[in-house]
């Protein structure tokens, strides 16, 4: 048997912290070739391979002899006998993580490691019984894990290193963050408690005021021996009242150290990696950038075939940064310009000392125009090697405004409107951002990293990596220029390389009319929206957050005086406790999780059925929403040169095609509540001019009628009859003349709802009645409208043979969990699938109205107009007093006229609300 020697030395890891660091850390990847979800996978795979690979890099007696990842077995364990409510405001895992807990735990033997588990017991319990038979053993450990709860092991011998900080934890890092030394962390986190394992300690009790304690008496049993000595009142009581809770969180934050464990220590000696299991496996998980940095590590696999040659030759052009250069003269720009005008085409790259464009300073520019040659133009860092951007900006500008020569960048709008503010206005632009996005909307993310990593097999010199994070983050002007040449030069380097791949799949996939028609003649329309910004009233938004604050105290009390005691309304225990338990006003409902049900939809049923608590808890939420999010936060993205707000529409963020906006997000201020219409009037034209909102009218209930081939409802628009009455008159089988309120709005519940894929249940709670009425009336709208069931069940189908849809343009919208084995994921997935075509066929048709409005303003040059926003089916515009009659007639005449396009001809009409006023409110 292999014996352990004292100079052994175990690595054992904590394999649930990793998945969740890995799951949180990677956007959601999927594997191409089914759809199953691996991001989880991914991020675990590569922190494993790194740790592996760094351990090499120890001193003799450091690096490791044996090797183990621990797991969690299930949420249920020994301390919710303890306990019962013990995690019990822990989530469910995520839907897209619970099918890769599989694929992990075959990850780790792939790499030839011990995979360790035990029911009823947690991997921190596991980790601390292993560390005490190892020191028995003479040999030392390294605990791999971020979890503040392993802390409590740390001693001679054993060695905790935290991955997220990349370091290993000291006596003063423990220290710092509890206030005692290793050995009485127990008894802090035993006063302390833990909100996030739901361990419940001393209330009002502290890390801080714990530290103290415990300082002074030397351990828990001694404090509470002593707790009536104390002279602070408040303190002293409640430690005597609560001395119960405190020995039971300290036998809930005890690790078990004698766990009847059911592997050797002789089993995790470390073993050779086996090339063909590995490789194997990260080859069927489709991880090919891991897979190549694998090879690197531990050499060429066994070729088992002729096929494994042709994919082993498969490789990409190598990507370093043995030519990339740095500019430190002047007239060495002049040959770099010189070859882009040759070649017709130059990835072009800004870096700034601020990701907001419009208050950024040019710190510097990175040109390519052949792959794996590129070089970086030092402006702004606080070197000597920079060269004057004056000069920098002459030479340039020529070739930047040259519309025979491409200017490719990721995210081009960005470097746009930096380079517009330097007096250069790039023309003949190319993205690969929204390349990709057009060729893979819904598959994955489009940020640069990520694409390289898919595209290119090659990871990145990430931004952290260059300018830190935390105290330790410096500005890029700070950057020294070698090191700022290489990240730099890498990112043209690689935009260059995906605008060739992508180029190619446009036309192979027929993508090209899409990216060519609705996405690049928005990059400079969108850019002047963001420049030209709107007026914010600062002083209207503090009123509005005293008026707010004013409210939330008067529903505070209203809830107060309901519950007949005070409570953190925030809280979902909290208000759980008082819902089901004080106030009985629902029977016990709780989450998959365990804790409480108080979500707005639970509120909204109970308030559906008469009970005014849950109405005032939610008006209070949505007042105290309003609060933090734009009366007190707006003001702080006021441009302080410009006095206005300038905010930054995405173009590659939704699955449909649909614009999003952030810093600050404009899409999602309610506009039917009265509060949300004040947020909106802080939103103002500036002097002398009046804004304008052209809405257009029920977009999507058109586009369906057309998608669908839907007759009724298409003459009912050629009429310009309410739609949403006719719906009524079918369904209830009534006269149009005889349709009441009630039924109107049911109706409009329904027609609204079909778009977006309504089940009988989300329509009977929208509409407050049974499922078996809501089921009733979604049967007759069927039954009536047989051509909308046709093409719902027609576009999953199809949706279910090709992973993706196509909206009325052409635009691909992907759907990788369309025939999941999760019912929810699935179902979710068949609802987003029915929108898209027409959700993304309205946001088509809004695009190809604004392109037509901006060609007529720049036409025009008597107009000073100005397009300002884009929310939703809305257009908002700053126009001179003046050209108030002039502008409404033009924008509705653009607006509707995209009916009839050279790439669609609607059979339903397309009209527009206009609306005037001083500011946005005032609009709706």
């Amino acid at each position: 048997m292999d014996k352990i020697q004292k100079t052994d030395h175990f690595y054992l890891i904590d394999g649930s912290g990793y998945i969740f660091r890995a799951y949180y850390a990677l956007p959601p990847l999927t594997r191409k070739s089914d759809g199953l979800p691996t991001g989880a996978v991914s991020g675990f795979c590569s922190m494993l391979f790194k740790l592996l690979e760094d351990s090499k890099s120890e001193q003799n007696l450091q690096k490791p002899s044996h090797f183990a990842v621990i797991f969690d077995s299930a949420r249920k364990t020994f301390r919710n006998d303890i306990y019962s409510d013990y995690k019990a405001n822990r989530s469910e895992a995520p839907d897209d993580l619970a099918p890769q807990f599989e694929y992990i735990r075959k990850s780790v033997l792939a790499f030839n490691l011990p995979s360790v588990d035990l029911p009823n017991y947690e991997a921190d319990d596991l980790i601390a019984t292993y560390v005490e038979k190892i020191l028995k053993k003479g040999a030392k450990v390294t605990i791999v894990s971020s979890d503040k709860d392993l802390m409590q092991l740390y001693k001679k011998g054993v060695r905790i290193f935290d991955p997220m900080k990349n370091k290993f934890i000291s006596e003063e890092d423990i220290f710092t963050k509890f206030g005692v030394d290793a050995a009485k962390v127990i008894d802090v986190q035993s006063l302390a408690g833990d909100s996030s394992d739901n361990v419940p300690g001393v209330p009002g009790i502290g890390v801080k005021t714990a530290a103290e304690l415990i300082n002074k008496y030397g351990t828990l049993e001694k404090l509470l021996k002593s707790a009536s000595e104390i002279k602070q009142n408040k303190r002293r009581e409640t430690l005597i009242e609560n001395k119960d809770k405190a020995l039971v969180s300290k036998k809930l934050v005890t690790l078990m150290k004698d766990v009847p464990t059911n592997r050797d220590l002789t089993e995790f000696r470390l073993k050779e990696i086996d090339k063909d299991k590995l490789y194997t496996f990260l080859r069927e998980m489709e991880f090919n950038r891991l897979l190549s940095s694998v090879i690197s590590a531990y050499g060429e696999p066994k070729l088992k075939d002729i096929s494994d040659k042709i994919k082993a030759s498969e490789k990409h052009q190598p990507i370093n940064n043995k030519n990339y250069h740095l500019i430190s003269n002047p007239d060495q720009i002049d040959e770099w310009i010189k070859e882009a005008e040759e070649v017709g085409e130059v990835a072009v790259d800004t870096e700034t000392n601020s990701l907001d464009p419009h208050q950024a300073d040019l710190i510097g520019v990175s040109l390519c125009s052949k792959i794996g040659k590129a070089c970086y133009i030092p402006i702004g860092h606080k070197s000597s090697k920079c060269i004057k951007k004056d000069i920098v900006i002459k030479k340039l500008k020529p070739l930047l405004e040259d519309p025979s020569v491409k200017k490719i960048g990721q995210n081009i709008k960005f470097d746009f409107i930096v380079l517009y503010k330097q007096g250069i206005t790039i023309s003949s632009m190319e993205d690969t951002m929204l390349m990709s996005y057009v060729l893979d909307a819904g598959k994955n993310r489009h940020n640069m990293d990520i694409l390289s990593e898919i595209h290119l097999g090659h990871k990145t010199i990430s931004f952290k990596e260059i300018v830190g994070t935390g105290k330790k983050e410096i500005n890029f002007s700070d950057v020294e220029v070698d090191k700022a040449k290489d990240y730099a030069a890498e990112d043209a380097d690689i935009t260059f390389r995906l605008y060739k791949k992508f180029i190619k799949n446009l036309k192979l996939e027929k993508m090209v009319n899409i990216y060519e028609i609705f996405e690049k003649p928005l990059i400079k329309i969108l850019a002047f929206m963001e420049m030209e910004g709107i007026e914010v009233d600062s002083k209207f938004l503090k009123s509005l957050s005293s008026k707010f604050e004013k409210k939330i105290k008067n529903l505070e009390k209203e809830v107060f005086k309901i519950s007949k005691k005070e409570f953190n309304i925030a809280s979902p225990k909290q208000l759980g406790e008082i819902i089901y338990n004080d106030l009985k006003i629902a029977g016990l409902k709780k989450t998959k999780k365990g804790s409480f049900a108080t979500s707005a939809s639970v509120l909204e049923d109970l308030a559906f059925k008469g009970h005014k608590f849950p109405q005032i808890v939610l008006d209070w939420r949505q007042v105290s929403k309003l609060k933090n999010t734009y009366s007190d936060s707006l003001p702080e993205h006021i441009n302080p040169a410009t006095k206005r707000v300038h905010t930054s529409f995405l173009l590659a963020a939704t699955t449909t095609g649909r614009l999003a906006s952030s810093d600050p997000n404009l899409q999602n201020i309610p506009i039917k509540s009265e509060d949300g219409k004040d947020i909106r009037k802080a939103f103002a034209a500036k002097k002398d001019h009046l804004l304008i909102s052209a809405d257009y009218n029920q977009i999507e209930m058109r586009i369906l009628a057309d998608l669908a081939d839907v007759k009724e409802l298409k003459k009912a628009f050629k009429n310009n009859e309410d739609i949403h009455s006719l719906t009524a008159s079918q369904i209830f089988n009534i006269d149009i003349k005889k349709v009441n309120q009630d039924h109107r709005r049911k109706a409009k519940a329904i027609n609204f709802g079909i778009i977006y894929g309504i089940s009988q249940y989300g329509l009977a709670k929208q509409i407050n009645v049974s499922n078996y009425e809501a089921e009733e009336f979604l049967n007759a709208y069927f039954g009536k409208f047989p051509e909308i069931k046709v093409y719902m069940d027609s576009t999953i189908k199809f949706c279910r043979k090709s992973g993706y849809v196509n909206n009325i343009f052409g635009r691909r919208s992907h759907f990788n969990g369309i025939n999941d084995k999760n019912f929810n994921v699935r179902n979710f997935q068949e609802r987003a699938a029915i929108n898209a075509p027409i959700q993304g066929s309205a946001s088509e048709i809004m695009r190809l109205a604004m392109i037509r409005l901006d060609k007529k303003l720049l036409e025009q040059k008597n107009i000073k107009s100005k397009m300002l926003l884009q929310i939703h089916d809305e257009l908002i515009f700053e126009v001179p007093k003046k050209d108030e009659k002039m502008m409404i007639k033009l924008i509705k005449e653009e607006m509707t006229s995209v009916a009839q396009s050279d790439y669609h001809s609607f059979s339903t009409p397309l009209t527009v609300d206009v609306n005037v006023g001083d500011n946005w409110g005032m609009l709706h």
